[in-house]
């Protein structure tokens, strides 16, 4: 990963922090943004590289994701991967189908799907002239599994999948990938806002109804991530990458 230019969106905390700060300690030249401060995330990149750029980023906005792409250029001269993290989670309410609010869900859609879109558009014509990229978008278990009072978070991570796959058919030919990883609930703030008060008991029965029962935490998926990243998953597109512990087996 040395040098290779990494674009890493929802980068203000949680896994997106986490990305940010393992890219860079593989030696890549780190772009973190959200359209939350992440001053923090540069606090922690400040301790392991100087090699980096903070930018505010709303992934419904395409003008936002077009400076994104830009300034990245501006400053390192090229993009190399995208990581599609932004996503609304912890901040949807749980709620039966029928009973979402119209408004919630269109905002799931907004930031989940039309902002891997948004952003997918913003760096492929950088990728296509340079010849070459990786694109990874984050889904999640839910979009296959179907996670009961999370229709709007469950659909929206279903038509990553789908949009995955249409783009990497479609930016082959030019070298460029993308990949999907599909996660089983995480252990974040943003897990544990949407389980609510009853969060580590909800990790709990997660981790009792995979193969590998243990609870998924950030230091489980990074290698995943790296691995369609790198130069070793160079024949790998249109792929969905299961990180869940043999959940979608049972």
């Amino acid at each position: 990963m040395k040098d290779k230019v990494v674009i890493i969106t929802g980068a203000a905390r949680g896994l997106g922090q986490k990305y940010s700060c393992e890219f860079a300690k593989a030696g890549a030249k780190v772009v973190f943004a959200d359209v939350n401060s992440c001053n923090d995330t540069e606090d922690e990149m400040k301790k392991i590289t100087n090699e980096f750029l903070n930018l505010s980023l709303d992934v419904t906005d395409p003008s936002s994701c077009e400076n994104l792409a830009k300034k990245t250029k501006e400053k390192f001269g090229r993009i190399d991967v995208l990581v599609n993290n932004a996503a609304l989670y912890g901040a949807l309410k749980s709620s039966r189908f029928e009973d979402i609010d119209s408004d919630q869900w269109d905002r799931a859609m907004d930031v989940n799907v039309k902002g891997v879109w948004n952003c997918c558009k913003a760096v492929v014509p950088v990728m296509r002239e340079q010849k070459g990229g990786s694109i990874i978008n984050i889904a999640s278990l839910a979009a296959l599994y179907g996670m009961p009072y999370a229709a709007d978070y469950s659909a929206s991570k279903a038509a990553v999948l789908g949009l995955t796959r249409v783009i990497a058919r479609e930016v082959g030919k030019d070298g460029i990938r993308v990949n999907s990883v599909a996660p089983s609930m995480v252990k974040t703030e943003s897990a544990a806002e949407f389980l609510g008060e009853k969060s580590e008991r909800g990790f709990e029965v997660i981790a009792k109804g995979q193969i590998l029962q243990k609870t998924l935490e950030v230091d489980d998926i990074y290698g995943t991530i790296l691995y369609l990243a790198s130069d070793q998953s160079e024949f790998v597109t249109g792929q969905t990458m299961m990180v869940d512990g043999g959940s979608v087996l049972l």
